[in-house]
């Protein structure tokens, strides 16, 4: 099996200083525990920041030279189309610039491959399955087996990364390649005059228990108004315009 690690040149989140996302050498670790060929991918300017994913169990290092307001998209599309690697593990997001998390789902949609976000552990099933646990919102988790090839994202709560060795960063060794420098599409943001939301939740009384407002917060208020059994479509209009006004959804 053949194992990419997208990686990105990140920042520490109280000294500033260049490194790789925690998440990302979680991933690393992810794919230190099966039998397979690892190399990281980086499309960058320098290995400033990624370097270190060396000193965590990464053997290899492939660096595509761009410039630094390239769109990385595109040369991490064709240099995966390449190579054509049986997984492709990226973080959840990166961290220390204009970091949305989109990346992996472009990159998944160019390539062809299936994606699944928020991965904390990886099991190999062979005849090119894997089994993989994925986190759900509110604490819950769930079992899915997928089909190489395919693109996955780790969760934070994965284990933690490989401790760093030094001896191991002065083995790793980084290939530098050329990338293709291509411009991100720009998107002028589009903006709007603030409207204050109407608020569908109902509200609990001051002093209320716990449980009280806890039943506030998770269902909806509760409707007043008039009950009508088949009026006319006149008058039923009327209605729903009233009432969108009372809850503010439509201007009086």
């Amino acid at each position: 099996m053949k194992i990419t690690v997208l990686l990105s040149a990140g920042r520490h989140p109280v000294s500033a200083r260049p490194c790789p996302p925690a998440v990302e050498l979680q991933a690393l670790r992810l794919a230190s525990g099966l039998a397979a060929d690892i190399t990281g991918l980086h499309a960058g300017p320098s290995a400033d920041g990624v370097a270190d994913a060396l000193g965590h169990g990464l053997s290899t290092l492939n660096l595509l030279t761009i410039k630094g307001d390239s769109d990385p998209l595109v040369s991490l599309a064709a240099t995966l189309k390449a190579t054509t690697p049986d997984l492709i593990l990226a973080g959840r997001q990166a961290q220390g610039g204009e970091d949305s998390g989109l990346l992996p789902y472009a990159l998944a949609r160019e390539l062809g491959l299936p994606i699944l976000a928020d991965v904390v552990r990886i099991d190999a099933g062979g005849e090119g399955l894997l089994a993989v646990e994925q986190v759900l919102p509110r604490g819950a988790r769930r079992r899915v087996v997928l089909r190489l090839p395919a693109l996955l994202t780790v969760h934070p709560a994965a284990p933690a990364p490989l401790p760093f060795t030094f001896a191991a960063a002065r083995r790793g060794k980084i290939t530098q390649l050329q990338g293709v420098d291509s411009q991100p599409p720009s998107a002028a943001p589009e903006e709007r005059p603030y409207r204050k939301r109407p608020k569908l939740i109902a509200k609990s009384a001051a002093g209320a228990s716990a449980a009280d407002r806890l039943k506030a917060a998770t269902e909806a208020a509760a409707g007043g108004g008039r009950l009508l059994v088949n009026p006319a479509p006149a008058e039923a209009a009327r209605e729903i315009i009233t009432h969108l006004r009372e809850i503010g959804v439509l201007r009086r």
